[in-house]
């Protein structure tokens, strides 16, 4: 499977994951009487830049690793402590940015940051066995 291909069907898989993640946490506040619009908009602000920030991180995976096919594996290690670095930034600056505006909930914002890695590991128990494994 081209690599291109693979990670936009792990972003999927990360994207479903973090729907069924944040409606439990919306879930959770209905339950406890907490629910209001910042939560809505923190879980799905926080849904979305964990979405793209695994999609950035995989997609930038993929020129490292055919940097090092190449035998530039300096270059490899540069675009990914650089892909780091930016998308630390500005998940930083984003995140920051909507809970000081006071639009989310700092509580329903992080925590999508969160469950990519679960999401992920519960993936693997759905894999068929001659499927490539990340």
């Amino acid at each position: 499977m081209d690599s291109r291909k693979f990670v936009l069907k792990e972003t999927g898989i990360v994207a479903l994951g973090q729907v069924l993640c944040v409606g439990g946490m919306v879930g959770i506040f209905a339950l406890l009487g907490k629910l209001d619009t910042s939560v809505w908009l923190g879980g799905i602000a926080g849904g979305l830049l964990a979405t793209a920030n695994f999609f950035f991180m995989a997609m930038a995976a993929c020129v490292a690793s055919e940097k090092a096919v190449e035998q530039n594996v300096k270059g490899g290690q540069l675009t990914m402590r650089l892909s780091y670095m930016i998308r630390l930034i500005v998940l930083f600056v984003v995140l920051f940015a909507l809970v000081k505006s006071g639009l989310c909930n700092v509580l329903t914002a992080v925590l999508p940051l969160v469950f990519t890695r679960p999401v992920l590991f519960v993936a693997e128990f759905f894999r068929k066995s001659g499927e490539i494994k990340a």
